[in-house]
Order: structure tokens, then C-alpha cells, then sequence
């Protein structure tokens, strides 16, 4: 029996006996209700966890024994994410291969977890880069590839459909997503060659091929996505990024635009990430308008949201990389020209769509025709128009647009003013409520009026059309490195085709360099044995040396986690239908244009096919915030050996030096373990104050870098993983960034250890007894039950710490040592520190795991007050309050207040005129 708060020894006794008896083995078959808890699964990195890691994975492992213990079948999963840059990029530096690597790594973050007793299912564990695992995502990927979207149905079905309405009618009735110029009948089709068919269905695939613009990074051998390119360098390693064409897998991730806008109205997110979602997504309605090219009978077609705006157009730029750029190109400006297309090459397109005051373009000598004046207007290039967004190409009306104003002012193109009065000449209006002038057979027309009259006009005229563009375009999902699943795909003669079901998995080859292949490929094209596969005479077979990107695996993850070791299929749709949604997921918002979007296409193809029954994977999710670090600094006295304490610092010319947080206790360094930290610091001399060395503080990002991450075995080590799980969720809401301070875990410490003397004295032993609580003791349990119960669901899990706390306290001050108060404590308590209450319910004798207990009921009987403090006035003055129970009469009333002494001192002996007695409020003595 453990009489002292040992949390090492019992916290390690409890970890083990949940594993011998399966304590979190959770059953797909059961008749209670369920309850899906899901964290954003961790990539397993060399560095391991931080304290500021576990946030979310505690917080959703509190929701999900909270809610076991209320009486669901709670699913709690946890797998790593590892494949991917990182892990190649670490295998690369350490020269290692990344199986071995992210092996190792994998072990060392189940350890870490293990040692915060989370309620992990560790039977249901999932590793992206596992084959028996990513068989799977590589057969998603062939329902991606074997499936088409069909507008009329407002969903994806398989190809084979698409091939029989070509058969019989062609394409008429299916615009193509992809070359939208694409239009052919029955018989065209039926006449083509396989390889014509073929190019023909890969431009309406969901997962298809094109030559594309990408973000390659020479150095790491790599493309990147949009994410990972900040300022033109790589996000990882700060290497230069330029544009390269090469051949590109993409998801059709466009078609599904206008669904993944209804789906946001369908689930729980926070306004903030709908709103990040919607922007990236920008549904925009307008029109597409041709503009003939004066000279030539080339045309450029833009797209426009405001067509009312027509005869201000004083320029039209293109995208530096659009198509039409080389042959309208005048002799003149084609120097010019080249020039500025190469140094657009090295912008990334974050820094060309970045709002900043740099302005650059270039002219490209021609002119494109306005169709309703015949005026001439200027084509321009610059950076900030994109090849991917619309058609390519803008009509610039600098009156009512800022960035175009911008534009015109810096290379003096006259501005022509459509909107009167409303524009100053200074800056551009963007107002749909001027009277447009200047605007031929628009004059005097309302500009909302004036939109649908020009869309009509352009219609009339076949000069274009309505239109619903987007912003999103469509996902690149092809990465030239070598850690990622390989494509499901071989190329027959440069035709490419799905492997079989039965093939899968198509498993990485070992290789023993990462170096990408002579035109830029991945370093898969350099395993010629594996590449070139065995083929008939005058046949060429060979594989994709591209591999899928990160996000992959992980935009279907939390359906294997249902169905882990089915070798049948993915997930098998009775057990999906029982699970269904994710009920709760936590995760950081970074992920908000990237997992969570291309998780929600998953969904919604896998839906459209059959596959699963629901389309929406998450149906709440909640952004956990970052724990910050708190640096520790120490200030070197400059061109010395000399470190001053940070009071006198002002004293010295200094350096200030981040110094490991590790070996500071609150802010006083541990002077000789800074001399053994680092040898340049070996002979370090100390000005000290007060006979100590006090460092200075500062708020930063958690990073090894700067020696203020924590790690949380040294945190479970010295306080237990009990008082750890309660600390971070003490620290504030969870949605709010917050900085770590190991030294406000103590009073965490306390308050458990006064939990413990309830059931334990150190002289007595066990002190629980079977007797009646007071009313109380019950009152105090009772308000515990309804705040931590009402704060355990809607995840303010700092108020519930508190509120233990202040339990714990009434408690203590009551002397309670009741079992039918504790017992109920203890279950409370489990979610958040369920080693000591698992401890503490066997030691009073009940059997089995509280684990499986029940959680507590509320009985408001218990909390409601019988009497009330009522104010007492002589004459409307108030001089004194008295206690009266709630269901006293008038009688009694004036009894209670006339025999109060600070009453009768008032009424000096005096009779009263009248009482005022009003029940529940207030009592006034006329004299």
C-alpha cells in the first residue's frame, strides 16, 4: 500500500496494469452511443516532443475519458505522420536511411506518450510510411485517378460512365474542367486512338497529369508546395526557390469548390478557420470577356467581377508565364520582356501577390481592343497577375481599383475616370454605388444596375459569358523526393496506366542516395532496376519516379484508425457507418488550407463513390493554442568571461545570451551547472546580486535554438505525469497561445498532494471513512459535479482545474474524509489525473477500474440555499444583514429583526411605526 503521494511508483504501477488488462482496447460492436476523439496525428521528428507538444493530446484525451466515463464506446487513436520532407531532409543530414530514422523516432514519441498515461488504443496505431498502411492510401489515390466529376450529379463516379456517355454523344454535354476549348462528338471519340481517348478522360480525372509551373527547390531536390515556400526560399532550410514546367499529379480539388463551401455551413469550426477556408476557396461571380488584339488575330480573354466597369479599362496586364505573352510580344519591348519574365522566375508567388509597395511590369507593345469603344489599351506583364488564377489575364480600371491605381501612377498611364465624383484623382474608389460617365451606353446607369446589362451585352454579342471562377486552383500532388508513397502507376509507352488491386502495395525501393534524377525528378528515376519494368518488343513500361506528397496519408488516416488490420479494404463500411464523423478533432490552424481541405475532398469522393456514408470528416474541430517558451538570458560582460546578474546589468556594456531554461530554477541560474553546460562557459566568474545570479526573460516561440524548450520526461520525472496533464490545461483556455513556466507547476503539485491527504494522513494511514456526509460536504461535491461536468464538455478545462481546486479546499477546511464524497471526487478527477484516482478508488476498496465507473450525477437539491442574507434598514439605512430561512412569513420576520441587537440599538427603545418585510429581498424598520 502506498501511503505517501509516491506518483513515480504508482504512476508507473498504473501504466503497466492498463496495458496487461487492455484497459483502452476499444470494440467496433458495442450497444452504447459512440464517441470519435482525434488528435492532428504528430509527425515523429528526431528533436522529440516539448512540453509545448502534449497541449492538444491532453486536452482531447481528458474529452475522451470525460466521456467514456458518461457512458460512450470512445474511440481515442494515435499513429505519426512519417512520411514526408522533414524525415528525408533528417535521414539526409544524419546519413541515415529514413526508415531507420523515422523508426527510431517513432519509438522515442511512444515512450514520451507513454509517459503521460494517455488513453491510447495502441492496437489501432497507424505509421503513413508502414506498406501494409499507405496500400491503401495508393488504392484511394486509383478511386481518385478512376473517377470524374459530373456536374449534372453534383458528384464523382467512375470514368467508366464518362466513357459511355463519350461513346454515345460525346462531350456536348460535359464541359471539360480541364481544357475548357475541349469539344468533340460520338463519332470524333470513337474514331480516336487509345492514346487520344486516354489524353481526352485525363482532362476530366479527379487525380490527373499536366505540365505545370512548380515551386523547385534545386537544393533539396524537390517541388514545394505554396505552404512551403515562404519569400522565395524554401520553408525548411532556407534554400532559393525558383519555376520549373514539369509533369505534375494534380486532385482535381476545383470541382469540388462550391461543396466544400455548403460543408462549412454543416460543421463545428470556429468563424475564423471558415473564413480562412472560404478566402482560399474565393468564390467570385462576373463574366469573361474577349478582347481582340489589335494587328493580330490573336484575342485575350479575361476575367472581370465588376463587367460595369468596362469602358474604364486603361491597361490589361498578363501573367509574365501566359501563353499568348511570346506572340504578341513586339520586337521592340522582346528584350525587355525576357528580362523581366527571368527575374519573375525567382519570386515565389507569395511575395507576387504580397500587398507591398514595390510596383513592377513590363510592356509588352501591344494593344488589345475594347469591344464596345474600339479604344486601344496597353498590355502590360507583372507579377501580380497568375497564370492559375481566372483566364491569366485582368482588365485594369485604375479609377476603382486600388492596385491598379498603384500600377497606372507608377508607369503614367492616363487614368480614365467612369464614377464622377466618387473618384478624387488621389485614390481608387472600389464603390458598386456611383452613376457611371464616360461609359457609352452606360451613362446615368446605377453600377450594380449596369453589371447584369453588360453580362447580357457580351452574351448577346458572343463575346463572352457569365462566369463563377475560384481563387483555389487545383492541388499539386506530386513531390520529387524519395520519402512518400509511390504512385500506382505505370506509363505503356508514355501512356499511363493503374496498376491492379491486387499489385498493391507498390513498396519503395531501398536506395542509399537521395540525389533527384538528371532532368530534375525524383530520386527514384536513378533506381533504373525498378523504373524500367519488363515489356514486349517495341513496348516501353515504366513506373512514376514521382512520390505522393506529405498530405497523402493523412487525408484519410482517421478512417483506418476504425478498421486498422482489415487486409480486405481501407475501412469496412459497417464499421465506418458506426464511427462515422470524427466528433471531436484537435489540431493548429496551420494545417486550415492545406490537411484540412484536401482531408474534405477525400471525404466527399469516397462519399460520391460509395465507399463511406458521410461527407464531412470532422464534425468539430478545435484549434489548440501554442505553448510559447519563456527564455532565460544571461548578459556576458562584452569582451570578458564576466556574466552579470541581470538587475546590474545596466551597470556593463553586455551581450545578452539565451541560456538552457533546464538549468535555471525560476530565474536564478544554477551557476556551476552553467559552467559544465557548454566548455566555453568552463572558467565563467559571476557578478552576483543578493548572493545570486538572476536571469532575464523573454517570451519566444518553443525552439531548441533558443534552449527554452522543456522536455516532459524531466517534467514527469519531477512532478509526475498527473500534475503535468493538469498544469497544461491550467496554463489557460486551450485555443489560447500561453507561455510555459516550470515553476507554476508546483502549485499544481499541491493541490494534488492535498487530494491525497483527504484519503491518507501520514501518521494515521488511510483515514476514508463509511459515514453520512453533511450537507456541506454534499453542497461542495454538488457544485463541483455541475461546474466540472459543464466545463469537462465544452473543453474549458482550466475553469474545471479550478474548480477542483476550490473543492479540494472546502473539503480540506470541512475535515472530509467521507467515502460517498471522495469516491465521486475521485471519478471527476480521472480524466485529468487518472493515476492517483485510480490509485486512490482501488485503496478504499472499491473493484474494478474507475475507468469504468460512472460519472457522478448532479442533484441540484443539494446546492440550493435555504436561507437568505437579508439587508436590514432603520428609516432606509442600512445597519446590519441577518440570515433568515427562504420560507419565513411577515410574523416571523419582524420577530427575527426586532430581536436583532444592532436593531434595537438603532430603534433606541422606540417603537416602531411599521415593518416592511418584502420575502426574498429586503427588511426596512420605519421608527
Amino acid at each position: 500500500m502506498i501511503m505517501e503521494y509516491n506518483f513515480r511508483q504508482l504512476e508507473r504501477k498504473w501504466q503497466d496494469h492498463w496495458v496487461k488488462t487492455g484497459a483502452y482496447k476499444v470494440s467496433n460492436n458495442s450497444t452504447k452511443p459512440k464517441c470519435y476523439v482525434l488528435d492532428m496525428f504528430p509527425y515523429p521528428s528526431g528533436a522529440g516532443l516539448h512540453v509545448g507538444h502534449p497541449l492538444g493530446f491532453i486536452a482531447s484525451d481528458i474529452y475522451a475519458r470525460y466521456k467514456r466515463l458518461k457512458g460512450f464506446n470512445v474511440l481515442h487513436p494515435m499513429g505519426y505522420d512519417a512520411f514526408g520532407l522533414p524525415a528525408e531532409q533528417y535521414a539526409i543530414e544524419t546519413g541515415q536511411h529514413p526508415a531507420v530514422t523515422t523508426e527510431a523516432n517513432i519509438r522515442t514519441f511512444r515512450q514520451q506518450l507513454d509517459n503521460i498515461g494517455f488513453s491510447f488504443d495502441w492496437e489501432r496505431e497507424i505509421n503513413t510510411s508502414d506498406p501494409s498502411y499507405y496500400k491503401w492510401t495508393q488504392h484511394i489515390f486509383l478511386q481518385l485517378y478512376g473517377s470524374w466529376y459530373n456536374r449534372h450529379a453534383a458528384k464523382a463516379e467512375n470514368i467508366e460512365t464518362l466513357i459511355r456517355i463519350f461513346e454515345q454523344e460525346g462531350n456536348i454535354h460535359q464541359e471539360c474542367p480541364g481544357d475548357r476549348s475541349l469539344r468533340f462528338s460520338a463519332d470524333t471519340w470513337n474514331n480516336w486512338t487509345y492514346e487520344e481517348q486516354q489524353q481526352a478522360l485525363m482532362e476530366y480525372r479527379l487525380a490527373y497529369l499536366a505540365y505545370a509551373e512548380v515551386n523547385w527547390c534545386p537544393v533539396l531536390g524537390t517541388v514545394l508546395a505554396n505552404d512551403e515556400v515562404i519569400n522565395g526560399v524554401s520553408e525548411r532550410g532556407g534554400h532559393p526557390v525558383i519555376k520549373k514546367k514539369m509533369r505534375q499529379w494534380f486532385l482535381r480539388i476545383t470541382e469540388y469548390a462550391d461543396r466544400l463551401l455548403e460543408g462549412l455551413e454543416t460543421v463545428q469550426f470556429s468563424d475564423a478557420m471558415k473564413d480562412m477556408q472560404r478566402n482560399w476557396i474565393g468564390k467570385s461571380q462576373g463574366a469573361e470577356i474577349k478582347f481582340n488584339v489589335a494587328g493580330s488575330l490573336e484575342n485575350i480573354v479575361v476575367y472581370t467581377t465588376r463587367p460595369d466597369t468596362i469602358f474604364g479599362v486603361d491597361f490589361m496586364v498578363v501573367a509574365p508565364e501566359h501563353e499568348l505573352v511570346d506572340a504578341i510580344t513586339t520586337d521592340a519591348q522582346s528584350q525587355a520582356v525576357s528580362d523581366y519574365r527571368e527575374y519573375v522566375q525567382s519570386r515565389s508567388e507569395r511575395e507576387r501577390m504580397a500587398e507591398v509597395k514595390q510596383i513592377t511590369g513590363c510592356f509588352t507593345g501591344a494593344y488589345a481592343v475594347n469591344p464596345f469603344d474600339g479604344r486601344q489599351i496597353p498590355i502590360w506583364i507583372s507579377e501580380y497577375v497568375l497564370a492559375g488564377y481566372g483566364t491569366g489575364a485582368i482588365m485594369a480600371v485604375p479609377c476603382g481599383d486600388a492596385r491598379d491605381f498603384g500600377f497606372a501612377r507608377h508607369f503614367n498611364i492616363p487614368i480614365t475616370n467612369i464614377i464622377g465624383d466618387a473618384f478624387n484623382g488621389e485614390e481608387a474608389n472600389a464603390t458598386k454605388d456611383a452613376i457611371l460617365q464616360n461609359s457609352g451606353f452606360l451613362n446615368g446607369k446605377p453600377m450594380r444596375e449596369a453589371m447584369d446589362i453588360v453580362a447580357e451585352k457580351i452574351e448577346q454579342l458572343g463575346i463572352g459569358k457569365r462566369q463563377i471562377n475560384y481563387k483555389m486552383r487545383d492541388a499539386g500532388f506530386s513531390r520529387q523526393r524519395y520519402w512518400g508513397e509511390p504512385f500506382p502507376i505505370v506509363f505503356r509507352n508514355g501512356v499511363p496506366e493503374a496498376l491492379d488491386v491486387s499489385e498493391l502495395p507498390l513498396e519503395l525501393p531501398h536506395v542509399e542516395n537521395y540525389r533527384p534524377g538528371e532532368e530534375g525528378e525524383g530520386p527514384l528515376a536513378n533506381v533504373t532496376e525498378w523504373v524500367n519494368l519488363p515489356s514486349e518488343p517495341g513496348t516501353s513500361l515504366k513506373r512514376e519516379t514521382n512520390t505522393m506528397p506529405g498530405y497523402a496519408g493523412s487525408s484519410w488516416y482517421f478512417l483506418r484508425y476504425m478498421d486498422p488490420n482489415n487486409a480486405e479494404t481501407f475501412c469496412d463500411r459497417k464499421v465506418s457507418d458506426y464511427w462515422g464523423q470524427v466528433d471531436l478533432y484537435i489540431g493548429g490552424t496551420e494545417h486550415a488550407v492545406g490537411h484540412l481541405l484536401y482531408s474534405r475532398l477525400w471525404t466527399k469522393v469516397l462519399f460520391d463513390l460509395g465507399l463511406i456514408g458521410f461527407d464531412e470528416p470532422y464534425k468539430k474541430l478545435v484549434n489548440q493554442g501554442m505553448i510559447g517558451g519563456s527564455s532565460r538570458l544571461v548578459y556576458r560582460v562584452r569582451g570578458t568571461n564576466q556574466f552579470v546578474s541581470a538587475g546590474l546589468r545596466d551597470q556593463y556594456e553586455t551581450d545578452e545570451l539565451h541560456v538552457d531554461v533546464n538549468i535555471v530554477d525560476g530565474v536564478e541560474l544554477d551557476t556551476e551547472a552553467f559552467r559544465q553546460w557548454r566548455t566555453d562557459y568552463a572558467n565563467a566568474q559571476f557578478i552576483l546580486e543578493n548572493g545570486k545570479y538572476i536571469c532575464g526573460t523573454q517570451l519566444e516561440k518553443m525552439s531548441k535554438r533558443l534552449f527554452n524548450t522543456v522536455n516532459p520526461d524531466m517534467v514527469v520525472e519531477k512532478f509526475g505525469a498527473d500534475t503535468f496533464r493538469m498544469y497544461e490545461m491550467f496554463l489557460g483556455p486551450i485555443e489560447q497561445s500561453k507561455p510555459w513556466e516550470t515553476k507554476g507547476i508546483e502549485g499544481v503539485h499541491r493541490f494534488l498532494k492535498k487530494v491525497w491527504r483527504l484519503f491518507y494522513d501520514e501518521n494515521k494511514g488511510l483515514v476514508v471513512k463509511d459515514e453520512a456526509p453533511t450537507a456541506e460536504e454534499m453542497k461542495s461535491l454538488h457544485k463541483a459535479i455541475r461546474k466540472i461536468d459543464e466545463d469537462s464538455e465544452r473543453l474549458s478545462f482550466n475553469t474545471a482545474v479550478s474548480a477542483f481546486m476550490v473543492c479540494a479546499n472546502e473539503l480540506t477546511d470541512q475535515k472530509c474524509h467521507k467515502k460517498a464524497v471522495l469516491e465521486q471526487l475521485l471519478v471527476l478527477l480521472t480524466p485529468y489525473a487518472p493515476h492517483m484516482s485510480e490509485e486512490l478508488w482501488a485503496a478504499i476498496g472499491n473493484s474494478g477500474s474507475i475507468l469504468d465507473a460512472a460519472f457522478p450525477v448532479f442533484e441540484a437539491k443539494y446546492v440550493a440555499e435555504s436561507t437568505k442574507e437579508y439587508p436590514v434598514s432603520v428609516n432606509g439605512k442600512l445597519r446590519t444583514t441577518i440570515n433568515i430561512s427562504l420560507d419565513v412569513e411577515q410574523a416571523e420576520a419582524e420577530q427575527i429583526a426586532l430581536g436583532n441587537e444592532v436593531v434595537q440599538k438603532w430603534l433606541e427603545g422606540k417603537t416602531p411605526k411599521k415593518i416592511i418585510f418584502v420575502k426574498g429581498k429586503m427588511i426596512n424598520v420605519v421608527v
